[in-house]
C-alpha cells in the first residue's frame, strides 16, 4: 500500500472552487478504486496551500485508477472545471509508503 499526497499551490480568492473540486473528487475517487483520506484547504496560515491524499495498492494499480479517472463522467467535468476557472496554481505529488507500522490506539497512562 502506498499513499499518494497531493500538494495544491491555490488562488487565495477562489477557495470555494476548490472545495467544490475536493467535493467532486470526494465521490469520483473512491468509485474509480483508490481509498480517499480527504481533502485539506486552507484554514490557519497560509491562504493558498492545500493538500489531497489517497492510499493505492501500487503504483500499477495507480497507472490504472488514474485511466478510470480520467474516463469517469464527474472526473472529466472536474477536469475541465479546474481548468476553466483556473483556481489551482500549481500541483506537486509524491508518493510515501508508511514505514512505522502499526500505531497503538486507546494508549492509557
Amino acid at each position: 500500500m502506498i499513499t499518494c499526497f497531493i500538494r495544491y499551490e491555490i488562488d487565495p480568492f477562489k477557495r470555494e472552487e476548490f472545495a467544490t473540486y475536493a467535493r467532486n473528487w470526494g465521490q469520483a475517487i473512491p468509485r474509480n478504486g483508490a481509498d480517499l483520506i480527504g481533502y485539506f484547504a486552507p484554514y490557519e496560515g497560509s491562504a493558498t496551500t492545500a493538500y489531497a491524499a489517497y492510499h493505492i495498492d501500487s503504483l500499477a494499480a495507480y497507472e490504472a485508477y488514474r485511466a478510470r479517472l480520467a474516463a469517469d463522467p464527474l472526473g472529466i467535468e472536474n477536469y475541465e472545471f479546474a481548468r476553466k476557472e483556473r483556481f489551482i496554481l500549481k500541483e506537486d505529488r509524491i508518493f510515501l509508503k508508511n514505514v512505522s507500522g502499526p500505531h497503538a490506539k486507546g494508549v492509557q497512562f
